[in-house]
Parts: C-alpha cells; structure tokens; sequence
C-alpha cells in the first residue's frame, strides 16, 4: 500500500476467476515438469536444486519504504537458519536462506519471485508482499510454493501453490468489528486510499453487522502522509456524537497508524471520550508504546492471528532469537510479521521431515502440502492443512484456511489476552457482502 500506481492486488476476490486461470497456470507448469525435467527450478534428485545437501528457500519483505517495512521477516528468516544449522539442519541438509527487499514495488517483487526461480528455492517462506497478482504467476509458473505469506493480498488465499498460515486482514477485521459491534457506538474507519484499502471497510461491517450494528463511516487518508489532523477530526466528529454508546475509532494504516494517533491524541481533547480499536499489524506494543500507552489505548480491543507475544508458546521463537540474533533490533518477538515467519517456517520444516531421505524440491515440498499434511504449531495457531478448496470459498476465499483470531485488549498500557482461545469468524465471513 504505496502512493505508486495502484494494482490489482488487494484484499478481496474482485477477479472471480483467478483460481480457475491460476490453476490451469500451474498445472500447465507441472505437464511441462513432467516432459521435460529441465526449466522447472529443480534437478530431480536434489535438495534446494543444487545437486548437494543444501536447501534453499526465499524470504522476502519491503524494507526502508515510505509505507508499511518488515525488515525482521527476512532477518528473523536468516537467524532461523543459523540455528538450524547449528544444530544438525533439517534432517542432516543445510538450510540456505535467500532474501530480497521487494520494496513495496510490484516491479521489485516480480524480481524478488524471478530470483527465486533463478535460485532453485524449494519454497518462499514466511513473506509480505501486497503485489501477489505480480510475483505468484512466477511462482506457479516454476511449481514453487509460497508457504506463510502475511496475507495482505486477495491472491495469497486464491491461488493453488499459496499455503497461508493466517487468516490475513479478512479474519482480523471481521473479528474484531463482531467485538465491537457489541460495545460501541458511532464507529469511524480511518483506512489508506488505495486499492487494498478498498477493500477494509466490507470486511470491518461484517463482523459489525452481525452484532446488529450499523456500517463504519469509512473515511480515506493517504498511507504515507506526515500528519492526520484533518482525519483525526473527521473521525472524532462521527465517533463522538453518541449521547450513550461510546464511539470507537478504527485506524487501520499500517506503519502509519502511529502517525495518525499522535495527531488524534492532540485533537481528541476538545471532544468527548472514544475508544480506539485495531488490528495486529497496525498496532503491537511497540506502537502503543510510542503512542501513549495508557492514555491512548487502555480498554481498545486488537484482533490478533495469534496469542499475545508474552504468552510462554513463543518461547521456542524466542529462544532462536536469543541465541542467532540477540542484539538484532530488526527482529522484534512481538511483530506479526516476524511471528508469521516463525510459524511458516514450522510448516517447512514439518514438510521437511514428512518427506524423509527423498529428494526436497519444490514438487515434493508441495505434494507433501497436497497431500493433507497437518502441521501442529504448538498451539499457535489451529492445527493447519490445506485443501485446493476450502470451506470460505464461496465468498472467494479458498485457501483461507485459518479462520480463527484473538481477542486482546489493552490494560495499563499492555496488550494482553481478553479472552482465552481462538475465536472463529468462518460464519461471519461467509454471511459477510463482499460484492
């Protein structure tokens, strides 16, 4: 989500028949596979493609943009793989970590997907990219799987080589508009003018729709601006009208979701009081607390993909990071991104193992995928498998596999738990007016 041109790669199925076009792509790459063993990004018999014990994957993620940045996928990715390495590889193979910078840039992430062609990856893994109509085509075309994408595209739960661990901004807003549906009054969205910004408010008013309550006020801001005062006051404007019902303020601008909320900060004390509400990836702790903590967000309700980062399950992230990249500021335990990579690459090392002394390719690495593989991740997540079509692709959602979000709240200026367990908003989503 840049001030580039816009592209169609967003949130929500606007094209319906993706899957059927990006399914006869791959399946035309697989026939070409299967005549001709050359071309295809792997040697048969190989691991990663190079002939020796080694395995290559990609991960890549925007860095020193003027929008959304999530350097510590890659350098989390990279940290995984020195621990690893360190203690034996995975199943005795080396594992080798390629990075790229796609630079929120559709043309820099087709480069990062021909990279990892021309690399002989087996997978790309636990990744952001808001351009998937750009770089999977690609992908599809060399049979290369793309496991954990931070799912901030509308391909990423189309397309048949993509293996999504979370439910992307779909779950996230749907769950969290079901919350505040029961709590707030007015409720103001404050999102980016661009393409995938489209695409929010739909997703917020089904959850708020089947609380019984009206749709947002959607109202449009540019991602990459220096101030929101304008947008502040707009949105306190309709928020704070409410004789009973507390309004709520919905930011949803990425990176820029702290921006706005120093500007709303200062104009919020001319009106009566609201409540601020967020998904995870706009807000972690870091942004509460550079934003105010307590004074800002106590009471506001965060959905979340997983449990809160204090919750002992990231432990065994936390241990790799403590021992390959302790003193890494990229690579903070508490970012989403940097939890989507952890949990991607425990898929990858799953399918390393289910594949045994075989050959790791990319077409075994995605047929142990197809093949229903179940991937326990320690409870961070529902025990994940894909299907070519799943229960949410009616609604043109059929890899979205994970429907389940958290519900966190923040206390004394700490985001915690507000509720144990996940919370599944499949009924939600499919009763949702995506249209």
């Amino acid at each position: 989500m840049t001030g580039r041109p816009r592209m169609r790669s967003t949130l929500l199925p606007k094209i319906t028949n993706r899957p059927v076009r990006a399914a006869a792509r791959s399946a035309a790459a697989l026939v070409a596979c299967a005549s001709l063993a050359v071309g295809c990004g792997v040697i048969p018999g190989a691991t990663g493609g190079s002939g020796d014990d080694t395995i290559t994957v990609m991960t890549w993620a925007p860095q020193d943009t003027k929008a959304t940045n999530k350097p510590g996928m890659p350098a989390f990715a990279q940290a995984y793989a020195r621990w690893v390495n360190a203690h034996g590889g995975l199943g005795g193979r080396k594992l080798k970590v390629i990075t790229c910078n796609d630079h929120n840039d559709s043309v820099a992430a087709a480069k990062c997907a021909d990279r990892a062609v021309e690399e002989n990856a087996v997978a790309v893994v636990g990744s952001y990219s808001q351009y998937g109509d750009t770089f999977l085509p690609s992908l599809e075309g060399a049979g290369i799987p793309y496991i954990g994408g931070y799912g901030v595209t509308n391909a990423e739960f189309t397309s048949p080589l993509s293996y999504p661990v979370n439910g992307g901004q779909p779950t996230l807003l749907a769950g969290l508009g079901r919350e505040l549906g029961r709590s707030c009054g007015p409720v103001a969205l404050v999102r980016p003018d661009t393409i995938a910004g489209d695409e929010l408010p739909p997703l917020l008013n089904s959850g708020l729709r089947s609380a019984g309550h009206a749709a947002p006020d959607d109202q449009l801001a540019d991602e990459d601006a220096t101030s929101y005062d304008a947008q502040s006051v707009r949105a306190l404007n309709h928020s704070a009208t409410a004789a009973s019902d507390k309004g709520c303020v919905v930011p949803a601008l990425g990176d820029r979701t702290s921006t706005f909320l120093d500007s709303f900060r200062r104009a919020r004390k001319d009106y009566p009081e609201v409540r601020t509400a967020a998904v995870l990836g706009s807000v972690d702790q870091t942004v509460i607390n550079a934003t105010g903590g307590a004074s800002t967000y106590d009471g506001s309700y965060i959905t979340g993909w997983y449990p809160v980062a204090s919750d002992p399950r990231w432990d065994p992230m936390k241990k790799v990071i403590s021992e390959q990249a302790f003193g890494d500021n990229r690579i903070d335990p508490a970012d989403a991104g940097v939890q989507t990579t952890w949990i991607a690459y425990t898929v990858f090392k799953k399918v390393v193992e289910s594949i045994g002394d075989g050959a790791v390719t990319a077409d075994s690495v995605r047929g142990a995928l197809n093949e229903g593989l179940k991937v326990p991740t320690g409870g961070l997540t529902p025990t994940l498998q894909w299907k070519f079509q799943d229960v949410l692709a009616s609604v043109g959602f059929p890899r979205l596999v994970n429907r389940a979000v958290t519900l966190q709240v923040v206390r004394d200026g700490r985001l915690v738990a507000a509720r144990k367990g996940f919370i599944d908003v499949t009924r939600t989503l499919q009763n949702a007016d995506l249209n």
